[in-house]
């Protein structure tokens, strides 16, 4: 049986149906990322210009916090994706079915991925939006003139698609919701921590750079599609039992 885009897309509908009806999938959509803007703010208005040795590393931890939406909301998500639905019984419905483990596992990807870009980029446009016309001159001239914005749109997609794949894969092989949505938070953070050590000029950030930590990103979340579905079992989610 080849991949189809349709039984993805079915898949895809059905998460953004469920995502919906779930209490907890919409705070972590709309509670988080108002509290990481709302930081991001208050942090970008209280930089004093005269500080300039440290005005650069006042605006790393601005868009540092923009960062973590990407990491966070997909990782809460897709940690729930597979044994939340085994917990209330959906999930076996749905492995019986005549669709590749691959294809779930795009469909639930492409699920947390696609609206974890929409609120990342709108809260990256509107703290863009806000400095041009707010800021003081000299910090809109310093967000401009290194390479934040390019962190910013290079490694919110790559951020992104590290936490979903580990969050689908730790919640797969999970038999209880909390467990996997704090394993999946912890696993999220290590390409975070790389982006903030050049966000802090720790690493001498350079186009050349971040644009070679993006290539390899690239490459790791592309294996972890085939790692996660590696992993997946599809006959011990059926016949194992809810948790």
């Amino acid at each position: 049986m080849t991949f189809s885009w349709t039984r993805v897309g079915a898949i895809l509908r059905k998460e953004l149906r469920d995502y919906r009806r779930n209490r907890f999938v919409i705070f972590s959509m709309s509670a988080l990322p108002l509290l990481f803007i709302v930081l991001t703010m208050i942090q970008l208005f209280t930089i004093k210009v005269s500080s300039s040795p440290r005005l650069n590393d006042r605006i790393g931890i601005s868009m540092l916090y923009l960062l973590i939406i990407p990491t966070m909301v997909p990782s809460a998500l897709t940690a729930y994706s597979v044994v939340g639905e085994r917990e209330q019984g959906t999930l076996e419905p749905v492995l019986i079915t005549p669709i590749r483990r691959e294809e779930f596992l795009v469909g639930k990807a492409l699920a947390a991925f696609a609206p974890t870009l929409v609120i990342a980029y709108t809260l990256f446009g509107v703290f863009l939006g806000a400095a041009e016309l707010f800021a003081q001159p000299a910090v809109v001239s310093a967000i401009f003139e290194r390479s934040h914005v390019l962190v910013q749109l290079l490694y919110t997609p790559l951020l992104a698609g590290w936490s979903i794949w580990m969050g689908i894969g730790i919640s797969a092989r999970s038999t209880d919701v909390r467990a996997a949505q704090q394993l999946a938070v912890f696993a999220s953070l290590p390409p975070l921590g790389l982006v903030a050590l050049l966000s802090f000029n720790v690493i001498p950030a350079s186009v050349g750079l971040a644009l070679g930590l993006a290539a390899g990103l690239l490459v790791v979340d592309g294996f972890g599609w085939r790692a996660v579905a590696a992993l997946f079992d599809r006959e011990r989610l059926i016949t194992g039992g809810r948790a």
